[in-house]
């Protein structure tokens, strides 16, 4: 499937199908992950980024263990 990319504002949009949004199980408010490698474009719903959770995690035992400390170091 090619694509344009449609002007929108000062931006420009890239429309997702709907067939397409059905197939990945996406809605119009699911966050996606959008990277690159200089050469190629890639979109991924965010939900489905395995390091998300992953990272989520180590985030709130961080806090859990040192939110005095960070919060004394954000002063």
């Amino acid at each position: 499937m090619t694509k344009t990319l449609t002007k929108h504002g000062n931006s420009y949009a890239l429309v997702i199908d709907r067939a397409i949004m059905e197939l990945l199980k996406i809605t119009p408010e699911t966050e996606l992950e959008i990277s690159t490698d200089g050469t190629v474009l890639t979109i991924t719903p965010a939900s489905a980024c395995p390091r998300r959770g992953k990272v989520k995690s180590a985030l709130e035992r961080v806090n859990a263990r040192h939110s005095k400390t960070l919060r004394r170091l954000a002063q």
